[in-house]
């Protein structure tokens, strides 16, 4: 390999006749004045002068096949391999043309690629285009993952990607974009599995019910013996919020949550109404009674001074009365949106229970997997985030303070679809709290990472502070530009984005300096949604078909002037109506699948179970 045409201190051009260059291979120049510069390749092409294709806007311009001349290559005849790399390091001045490139040892470029061992940081998956690196590997780095590869699994062929979770210290957060089926929600299982392994204290909000770790992947070397690190909880029935402990302003940013914005008469009934260790019973009690009041305060009057209300009755109205008394200039429509949105939280569940065990589970440096529908979870995020970030936030005061204080340990935030939690275009309930630890977080210990398809539409301010990035396949050109904008991705990355393969990525990290192309180690486990729609279809019926068989096995052969008694034989067997037609269908449906023999006698249709020996 040698580098031809013409050079400056950024960029050079290499050509070979056997080695196919690949994107983002690092090589080595010797050129000894210049300190042998590293190289990353950013640009690859095989040129034959027979087929002479577009070399207007190829890398081959008529400097470079001069040079090839030069030196001795038969541009004519020879298959050459080009390539255009960029220097890692600006260098003093141009690199040498002609100097022989070469593929480095590990050792030379370890500090561009490994920052931690496996041990102390999160093994992620593998740097692509690495390969020629293994057999100088150290043995601490090799055989560290497997990598799942066009349906099948293989074993590391270059060198592990490691990132280093204590570097969050000072490069906080973690941003995972990726349309749908670019791998974004397989990276973050990685990511999970991972902050497991190193017990880090974790918090995901998972709306689709997809982060479960019971099932291993079959043909795993490694095993996933950290189940019981996991603390999967729903909302409503073995966490929620304790409304006793709310506060006014903690009520309105509920309701705000439940149903949309508050109006200003609206806060001003929580604010009036709310009393301090309100429970959600007795709060709601009172929007009822006030709401009975104002639809009835013509003729409250009117029933206690007519004397015909009996003793509990008249103590109700009085009662009443006195509510209108109190607060009757609020407007009713004002209190029935309160009250709305207030039995809409009761009806989910939301009080019926308090997040102890998050908490509990938190101090024990569980992973905690928070599942409902999404519009729960926007509500129970922005509770829970806070109040965990409350309680640790007060702890580091204490201690910078010198007051003694309780330990409340650092941890991790992450959901998936984050554009949901915290949008670009308009308030949601979780963004304020989400904003403030974006940029406020690091101090305390407190961290992000956040998931979604599409990065344009999650808040500018919470983007710009992801200070680690993994970009899986994206197609819509405002992602793109987006992504462009916040990561140091070039403009040859960018092309490549929306033709990815499903589980790579590039992760443009503070860390590391520049953007490293990955591809994500398989899972120990999967996700109970990995079974194919139209298999689940197929195995579906194929259940049906057998559950029938064998309820009916003891009636073959059967007539189908027989069918009533068959008929209703299914139904007392199966718990479910079955009538003449439809099991006529179902016998005939399985003799077009071969299951069951049909044939035509003198008198009537005989349906009876293939012959085996036959």
């Amino acid at each position: 390999m040698q580098i031809v045409g013409v050079t400056t201190q950024q960029e050079i051009y290499i050509v070979s006749r056997k080695h196919k260059f690949r994107m983002n291979e690092i090589l080595v120049v010797e050129d000894a004045a210049l300190r042998f510069p590293k190289v990353e390749v950013v640009e690859t092409m095989s040129y034959n002068r027979l087929i002479p294709m577009g070399l207007d806007k190829s890398l081959v311009d008529a400097e470079v096949l001069q040079t090839l001349q030069q030196i001795g290559y038969d541009i004519d005849a020879d298959a050459i391999c080009l390539a255009k790399a960029r220097l890692y390091e600006e260098a003093e001045h141009p690199v040498q043309t002609g100097c022989i490139v070469r593929f480095p040892e590990f050792s030379e470029v370890r500090d561009l690629l490994v920052k931690v061992t496996p041990a102390e940081g999160m093994v992620v998956g593998e740097i692509r285009s690495t390969e020629t690196l293994s057999p100088t590997l150290p043995a601490e780095l090799a055989d560290q993952v497997q990598v799942l590869e066009r349906g099948n699994l293989r074993s590391q062929d270059g060198v592990p990607f490691i990132f280093d979770v204590y570097s969050m210290q000072q490069y906080p957060h973690i941003g995972v974009f990726g349309g749908s089926g670019s791998g974004k929600s397989f990276g973050l299982r990685v990511m999970l599995e991972e902050l497991l392994k190193l017990r880090i204290p974790s918090v995901i909000f998972d709306p689709h019910f997809e982060m479960d770790f019971e099932q291993d992947v079959e043909g795993m070397k490694y095993n996933f013996p950290l189940r019981q690190q996991v603390y999967p909880v729903q909302i409503g029935q073995e966490v929620g919020i304790s409304f006793p402990d709310l506060s006014v302003r903690d009520v309105v940013d509920l309701l705000s949550a439940a149903g949309g914005h508050l109006t200003e008469s609206m806060v001003n009934v929580v604010q009036m109404l709310h009393k301090r260790k309100d429970t959600s019973t007795s709060f709601g009690d009172r929007l009822n009674n006030l709401v009975q009041a104002l639809e009835e305060k013509r003729e409250l009057e009117k029933q206690i001074n007519s004397g015909s209300l009996t003793e509990l009755e008249l103590m109700r109205a009085k009662d009443l009365l006195k509510l209108l008394q109190e607060h009757g200039s609020l407007p009713l429509s004002s209190v029935k949106g309160v009250q709305w949105r207030l039995a809409r939280l009761v009806h989910a569940g939301l009080f019926q229970h308090d997040i102890s065990p998050v908490v509990r589970a938190l101090k024990e440096r569980k992973l905690i997997v928070v599942q409902g529908s999404i519009w729960i979870l926007q509500i129970f995020a922005t509770y829970l985030i806070g109040a965990l970030y409350r309680w640790r936030r007060d702890y580091r005061d204490a201690q910078m303070n010198g007051r003694p204080a309780a330990f409340f340990p650092p941890f991790v935030v992450i959901t998936d679809e984050a554009h949901n939690f915290a949008p670009k275009a308009f308030e949601a309930p979780t963004k304020s709290v989400l904003k403030e630890i974006a940029q406020e977080g690091r101090k305390y210990g407190v961290f992000l990472i956040l998931a979604t398809q599409r990065p344009a539409l999650l808040d500018e301010t919470i983007t710009a502070q992801l200070n680690t990035k993994f970009v899986f396949r994206t197609v819509r050109g405002t992602d793109i530009a987006l992504l462009r904008e916040e990561t140091d991705l070039t403009p040859e990355e960018g092309k490549r984005l929306p033709y990815l393969a499903s589980g790579d990525a590039f992760v443009s990290s503070a860390v590391f300096g520049r953007t490293i192309y990955i591809r994500v180690r398989a899972a120990y486990t999967s996700s109970p949604h990995m079974l194919n729609p139209f298999a689940e279809l197929d195995a579906q019926e194929a259940a049906i078909e057998e559950k029938f068989i064998n309820t009916v096995q003891d009636l073959f052969p059967i007539l189908d002037t027989n069918l009533l008694s068959v008929a209703n034989h299914l139904s007392q067997q199966a718990g479910t109506e079955w009538d003449v037609e439809q099991v006529k269908e179902f016998l005939n449906k399985l003799a077009g699948k071969g299951l069951v023999e049909r044939t035509q006698t003198a008198f009537a249709v005989k349906y009876e179970q293939p012959c085996v020996k036959c």
